[in-house]
């Protein structure tokens, strides 16, 4: 004879499902800590969101790549941070709301003569790093071309090249780049310019097919109530991150 589950334990059930939350390392976001725990303010809204809403989670650091490619394919439920480009809203489902912002600048060696003023022409001749799969805001797409450009696959190996004088400048965000200086003791060798190139907005993504539209409106409700409530902006300054 069959079992028959009260239709409420059917829906818990599959309420409760485990959550695949990936991203890269993000300082003060999304970190995997020598303990094997994950921090950061993205990690503490997550749980917070998935406790509310009866699931559970599970994290996973990636290649920033890697992370991108696994949401788009469905491999994961979210995905931790990326700022939104033409290119990612057709491929992914925005949270309606960002999470955090961020200031993206010029880094130079402290020695170098090279100035930002918001004139392109300035960059002609100077050798550039980028990060791999880092969107860098519609200014930075527009000047980029015919620039000499090398690609890095963090924020560490971007800042030797620039030690090591690879490169003239490094392109980054001051909340991912500055405690990286401080670590490696690049201080006193690396600085960024004052002039900021473009502020980008860090949200919450998740697979574009309708199956997770359930998810996602979900997570928006309990952000905005995080945002309504002064949560977030409180969380913010906890972890030492920008909030829009």
């Amino acid at each position: 004879m069959a079992l028959l589950w009260p239709a409420c334990a059917v829906s818990l059930q599959v309420q409760s499902r485990e959550l695949l939350v990936v991203g890269a390392q993000f300082e003060r976001v999304f970190e995997y800590q020598d303990s094997g725990e994950y921090a950061g303010l993205g990690v503490e809204l997550v749980r917070l969101m998935a406790t509310r809403t009866g699931y559970t989670v599970r994290f996973r650091m990636l290649p920033w790549a890697r992370a991108q490619a696994m949401l788009v394919q469905g491999q994961a439920d979210i995905l931790i941070g990326p700022y939104k480009t033409p290119e990612r809203i057709a491929s992914m489902g925005f949270s309606d709301k960002p999470f955090y912002q961020d200031q993206m600048v010029f880094y130079t060696r402290q020695d170098a003569s090279f100035d930002w003023d918001g004139d392109p022409a300035v960059l002609k001749n100077r050798r550039v790093v980028l990060l791999n799969g880092w969107a860098y805001g519609t200014d930075w797409e527009r000047m980029r071309h015919g620039l000499q450009i090398s690609v890095a696959n963090n924020v560490e190996n971007g800042l030797k090249m620039l030690v090591h004088k690879h490169v003239d400048v490094f392109v980054s965000n001051r909340r991912n780049t500055d405690p990286v200086i401080s670590r490696l003791g690049y201080g006193r060798q690396v600085k960024p310019l004052p002039k900021v190139i473009e502020i980008q907005n860090g949200y919450f993504a998740f697979p574009r097919s309708p199956a997770f539209d359930k998810l996602r409106l979900q997570f928006d409700q309990e952000l905005n109530k995080l945002i309504e409530t002064g949560e977030l902006k409180r969380l913010g300054k906890r972890y030492d991150v920008g909030v829009p």
